[in-house]
């Protein structure tokens, strides 16, 4: 029996909040007490090794080898989205008081010690070009922080959120790396250990700066986020697709991180229309509290600056045509048909959502995607599954990876098929 959009979403809230928003992830085996009470764990090989035997492993051997179910602050961020898209809706107490609670969790797991407010990932993490330890703030979880707080700052309360959300800003103009920066580019690392330069991660950090910057008027910070997008639009290759990052390892292109770049250019794009229509100031702020270094007016002058918009809509075609099946089936990869993963489908769904007034139809396909990932990934207690892939499925239920982001997807869907 097919099950609608909205007992969808009320089962898998009910599911996460009766799992106290805790559970495994994908990459979290670095956090086995077996592993790291051997001498494997100092070893590079090793640590990739155990990583992608967690991942790739279509049974949960987590509770074997001692993985803790935890909190992730990511996680929270996207529950919080997911929450506050549910009370712009249907504006009742409860969704006001979810809300509420999930960002005061979020804040709360906020690290200390950086020149402004961050996130961590909760487990050690191995990739093939660095080690992140447990406790050190990337990127991607401050991102997702920095919107939930932006969109409670609108709906909520603007006093509460938004001067939390600008100390996000200070985060990364102070303790991430940049490379490749001109006087219109710039990308941000991951980050404060490394100088990688993958684009859906230093998008993200402009999609918070141009945000916060037109929420306070601050053009400062709307001209930072300008030169993220000016860097990764001017890697977009002929096809329209972009790679994950600008080294030679990272060339490859999947889904869910053009999903991000596309989601991110966006915001990005809003943001500096919004900015540039003429916001209050905000009161002065002293020069340490500024960005620390002068940018040139990117609105003038330089006719050779990228086209936002034809980047957009070049990489909203490739990223169509060749990343899902007319049944909503998304594909993780283009060439390939599995695995099917429901972190694809998620952060399409809300990327389509987003898109919407943009690009056409893009209703139709987001609700397709999400008839096709409750017909085939759902569990019947609620949770979602990890991914289909060619012989069987992996029932995992991952809540970072696949419940939080298809509880954002799901409400966001709902929220603009209720407008």
């Amino acid at each position: 029996m097919a099950v609608d959009l909205i007992t969808t979403h009320q089962q898998l809230w009910k599911y996460c909040r009766a799992q106290g928003y805790a559970g495994y992830d994908p990459f979290d085996g670095l956090n086995s007490r077996l592993f790291q009470a051997t001498p494997l764990k100092h070893s590079r090989t090793a640590r990739l090794a155990w990583i992608q035997f967690h991942k790739r492993s279509p049974i949960n051997f987590r509770s074997l080898t001692r993985v803790p179910r935890e909190r992730n602050a990511k996680a929270i961020a996207l529950f919080a989205l997911a929450a506050l898209a549910d009370f712009r809706r249907s504006p009742t107490k409860e969704n006001e008081t979810e809300a509420r609670e999930l960002l005061d969790d979020l804040i709360w797991m906020g690290l200390k010690g950086f020149k402004g407010a961050c996130w961590e990932y909760n487990f050690d993490w191995q990739s093939r070009s660095f080690f992140l330890p447990r406790g050190t703030p990337t990127i991607v979880p401050t991102a997702f922080a920095a919107r939930a707080l932006c969109e409670a700052a609108e709906v909520l309360s603007r006093d509460e959120y938004l001067p939390f959300a600008r100390t996000i800003c200070d985060f990364i103009l102070n303790d991430l790396n940049r490379s490749e920066e001109t006087s219109d580019e710039v990308c941000f690392s991951y980050s404060p250990l490394d100088r990688t330069r993958v684009f859906n991660a230093s998008l993200l950090a402009g999609e918070t700066l141009a945000t916060v910057g037109s929420l306070l008027g601050e053009q400062t910070l709307i001209d930072w986020g300008q030169r993220t997008a000016f860097y990764v639009v001017r890697r977009q290759q002929q096809d329209g697709s972009w790679a994950y990052g600008a080294d030679s390892h990272q060339s490859w292109s999947d889904n869910f991180h053009t999903a991000f770049i596309l989601t991110s250019l966006t915001r990005i794009i809003a943001s500096s229309q919004v900015g540039k229509g003429g916001l209050p100031a905000p009161s002065p702020r002293t020069e340490e509290e500024r960005a620390p270094a002068a940018l040139p007016d990117l609105r003038g002058g330089d006719k050779t600056l990228p086209d936002f918009e034809s980047a957009l809509r070049r990489g909203y075609e490739f990223w169509t045509e060749r990343f899902f099946l007319t049944n909503g089936w998304p594909k993780y990869f283009p060439e390939r048909l599995y695995p099917a993963d429901v972190h694809s489908a998620a952060s399409a769904i809300i990327a389509l959502v987003e898109l919407r007034g943009r690009m056409p139809n893009t209703l139709m396909l987001a609700a397709q995607i999400a008839n096709w990932a409750i017909e085939n990934l759902r569990d019947k207690s609620g949770f979602f599954y990890y991914q289909q892939r060619r012989f069987f499925t992996v029932p995992i239920p991952y809540m970072r990876w696949s419940e939080a982001w298809m509880i954002y997807a799901l409400a966001r869907l709902r929220e603009a098929v209720g407008k």
